[in-house]
């Protein structure tokens, strides 16, 4: 069965649909000190939460067109963590978001934002969007660095409702923003 989400490549990575034998690197991913210190995710999170994550993402695919994607590094076919679009169904969720969580092993090589803008261009080239955002908390200085890179501006900080122990900021980027720093 053919999946919805689209597999597309930068020049280092493949940005492929989720698969059921990408769980154990998944639940890696999620379950290292640095990854759940920046995304403030629990202590016991596990390859259930995992799973359910890689489900709602493909079914994201398959309902609204956007979603994340597993991102694999071509040369060597190591899973490096998930980025993309994420469109849920949230009160005071303020639009599709480009997001991204990579393994430690891979932060510093400069693949969040290499996924980041391949996810961003998709969403304005072929999605046709408007606005997009991110919500980094603050604290997370290197998604926030990476979302500057991006163009995105710091536009908001507020608690989100689904999440209201900690204020997010609200990173934001227009279609015309976008279009403007791709003339130069």
């Amino acid at each position: 069965m053919a999946s919805p989400c689209p597999t597309i490549e930068t020049e280092r990575l493949l940005l492929r649909p989720f698969r059921d034998s990408d769980l154990e690197a998944y639940t890696a991913v999620l379950t290292t000190d640095e990854v759940r210190a920046s995304l403030s995710l629990p202590d016991d999170i596990g390859p259930d939460e995992a799973w359910a994550q890689m489900a709602v993402f493909l079914g994201q695919w398959e309902l609204r067109g956007t979603g994340q994607w597993a991102l694999e590094e071509k040369t060597t076919g190591a899973f490096v963590g998930r980025a993309g679009l994420h469109n849920p169904v949230r009160h005071g969720w303020p639009g599709t978001e480009v997001g991204w969580t990579l393994h430690p092993d891979h932060w510093g090589k400069g693949y969040a934002t290499e996924a980041g803008a391949r996810s961003r261009d998709y969403a304005f080239e072929e999605l046709e969007m408007d606005r997009l955002f991110s919500l980094i908390q603050p604290h997370n200085d290197r998604s926030a660095a990476v979302a500057r890179r991006l163009g995105f501006e710091l536009t908001d900080t507020r608690i989100i409702e689904f999440f209201p122990s900690a204020p997010h900021g609200v990173w934001e980027l227009s279609r015309d923003a976008w279009q403007r720093d791709q003339l130069g």
